[in-house]
């Protein structure tokens, strides 16, 4: 066996995860087409027996096929060892993603996942986007009673504003942020993380690589495939950032060299070592990579590494995604006085 993955408390409500996660979503969704189910089961397997077994899927990945295969995977025993994480409120319907919080909503997308996954509960339930026509209080309540029939245990926000973040808290604790936080995208650190610690939330940052740049440069486009959204919908991706950015990623090399570490292993340390509170998801499709991240959680950095790859990372050029509209900066609901609908 190779090394034993550390937990963490995430939040202050009680849940326990491993210290790294396993982002599901690209075995079946959005990085080319979908994996081997086979493969992935075994993957899946081969993670949790590692230490692995926080894993991180949603309705809105396939849609709905990766909560399948995630369903499939925990059979014969596996549903115990695991800390299940899922996600509603993003929805493709007629060419075009909506985001819905209100409360009939809610409670259908909670029931569809419970099905999919076969399980009876979800042990952390996030808001994958924040409906912005909803006050936060409204689409809160609804699942603070799904938390009291025992369908959800843990509630989660990703991508929300840090006053939708208290608003929400002040309903209902919530568990955990998920958020894009890497050597990539550091835009959380000045307002979304300090308000994450005050209120005793956890912090899962997702693509901790950098959507896979940070583990092998512009080297992925030449083997992406058809249906892997990264060179579209990525500004850092696009020609005029990439030549800047491949720089930052040959400097990150250098470094990973003289530690005797990957470059993905650095990436990852780096996150790593931003607190005891911080559980990155990255994800994988093959074993070998799986393997290399968990890796990760024995490099040790010094301060010097700490701010060295901090400044490397000041030189990212490129927003992180193409519509601003889907990060949390715009994250925020109208006030709860607002609300028409049934609450």
């Amino acid at each position: 066996m190779g090394m034993i993955v550390p937990r963490i408390k995430l939040g202050s409500q009680g849940l326990e995860v491993s210290k790294q996660g396993l982002g599901c979503m690209g075995m079946s969704a959005f990085h080319g087409p979908p994996k081997p189910e086979s493969d992935m089961i075994k993957l899946i397997h081969h993670a949790i027996n590692s230490g692995v077994t926080f894993l991180d899927t949603s309705d809105a990945y396939g849609p709905h096929t990766n909560e399948v295969l995630i369903g499939k995977a925990l059979k014969g025993g596996m549903r115990e060892k695991v800390q299940l994480a899922s996600k509603f409120a993003v929805f493709h319907q007629d060419g075009k993603w909506e985001t819905r919080g209100d409360p009939a909503y809610v409670r259908l997308a909670c029931e569809s996942s419970l099905k999919r996954l076969d399980v009876d509960c979800i042990d952390l339930y996030y808001v994958h986007r924040i409906d912005t026509s909803v006050p936060i209080e409204i689409t809160m309540g609804e699942l603070k009673k799904l938390v009291e029939e025992g369908k959800v245990k843990y509630i989660g926000l990703s991508e929300a504003s840090p006053s939708t973040i208290r608003r929400a808290h002040a309903v209902h604790p919530i568990t955990a942020v998920q958020i894009e936080w890497s050597l990539w995208s550091r835009d959380a650190e000045e307002e979304l993380i300090p308000t994450c610690r005050e209120l005793g939330i956890g912090i899962v940052p997702y693509s901790p690589l950098g959507s896979g740049f940070l583990s092998v440069g512009p080297k992925m486009f030449e083997t992406a495939s058809q249906g892997d959204i990264r060179k579209a919908f990525y500004p850092r991706f696009h020609d005029e950032n990439l030549e800047s950015n491949k720089l930052i990623y040959e400097k990150i090399c250098v470094m990973a060299a003289s530690k005797g570490c990957s470059p993905s292993q650095l990436a990852l340390a780096w996150v790593h070592h931003r607190g005891d509170d911080v559980s990155p998801i990255p994800g994988t499709t093959k074993i070998d990579n799986l393997k290399d991240n968990v890796g990760a959680l024995s490099v040790k950095l010094t301060r010097e590494d700490m701010a060295q790859l901090s400044t490397l990372a000041d030189n990212v050029k490129g927003e992180r995604y193409a519509s601003m509209a889907r990060t949390w900066k715009n994250a925020d609901t109208p006030p709860l006085e607002s609300w028409k609908g049934e609450a």
